[in-house]
């Protein structure tokens, strides 16, 4: 295994300046920034995902910024294989500095990945109403029936990965457990240095934040991005079309909005995006070392 020097791995939520941390530092260092953002993988929508300008990315390498085609629908296990291409393209020297705010991403980076075949929406949706209905005890009891192994592995009755692994098994015939024990090895497993960093502004800040940002792209460019994403006619489950700002620039450009309702709806959108995503960074990454900026 070749021994590679540092990584840094910047985790946050939209908005709360990773993407200048990240270029900042790979000025400073001569290192490549790494996308970790599941929406700025795909091409067309550079200015609707926040994805780096084309200076900023002028000022710096950049991997994996708009590299899938918007009709692609691009998985973790992809990404991963995206990211193993960079580390082992670059010189073991430089540095490595890994942005985005997808939390799987960074999950899978460090711990390996359990590559679980694509789950039908409608059996995912099944399965929510179902759960519905059922306290935490009904919850655990069914999955008990269905994949005792993820039962067991459960401390509580959480519902998105109850979900999973029903969805899993009626999907597959095969509990969860069965991938995720073949899950692969970290590819920063030959890194010796790893930094991590969460970024978490205050709260209020981070709002005030997201206002001003959809106000700006909708000015700078993200009409024309929306209307050239609708001009492929897309398959509407895609995951670039599920984008915060497309279905709210569609609606304005449709005439079922106003400019100022899409902007306040999208701009509600992405701070219910990004309390979840704090939410998430908290609860799984409650060791990385926090930074209000």
């Amino acid at each position: 295994m070749t021994i590679r020097g540092r990584a840094v791995l910047i985790a946050g939520p939209t908005a709360s300046g990773k993407s200048a941390l990240a270029l900042a530092m790979a000025r400073e260092q001569d290192g490549i920034v790494v996308n970790a953002d599941a929406m700025q993988i795909y091409d067309t929508l550079q200015v609707v995902t926040a994805r780096p300008s084309d200076e900023e990315m002028a000022q710096a390498a950049h991997r994996l910024y708009g590299a899938v085609p918007a009709s692609t629908r691009f998985s973790t296990g992809q990404w991963l294989s995206a990211v193993n291409a960079v580390i082992q393209g670059a010189d073991p020297a430089r540095v490595l500095i890994f942005v985005g705010g997808t939390g799987l991403y960074f999950d899978a980076l460090l711990n390996g990945f359990a590559d679980v075949p694509e789950i039908p929406a409608e059996i995912t949706l099944q399965v929510q109403q179902e759960i519905q209905a059922l306290d935490g005890e009904q919850r655990l009891e069914l999955l008990l029936r269905e994949d005792p192994v993820a039962a067991s592995r459960l401390k509580v009755a959480d519902p998105q990965r109850l979900i999973r692994a029903l969805a899993v098994k009626r999907a597959t015939g095969c509990m969860l457990s069965s991938f995720q024990d073949k899950m692969s090895a970290s590819l920063l497993a030959g890194f010796s240095e790893i930094d991590r960093i969460v970024l978490d502004p205050d709260r209020h800040v981070l709002r005030g934040r997201i206002a001003m940002r959809f106000e700006a792209m909708f000015s700078g460019g993200a009409v024309d991005e929306v209307t050239a994403l609708r001009a492929l006619e897309l398959d509407p489950a895609l995951p670039v079309m599920k984008a915060i700002g497309v279905r709210e620039i569609g609606d304005w450009l449709d005439g079922v909005i106003s400019r100022d309702e899409a902007i306040k709806l999208a701009t509600i959108a992405t701070q219910q995006y990004a309390k979840r995503q704090r939410t998430w960074f908290r609860n799984r990454f409650s060791d990385w070392p926090r930074r209000v900026v």
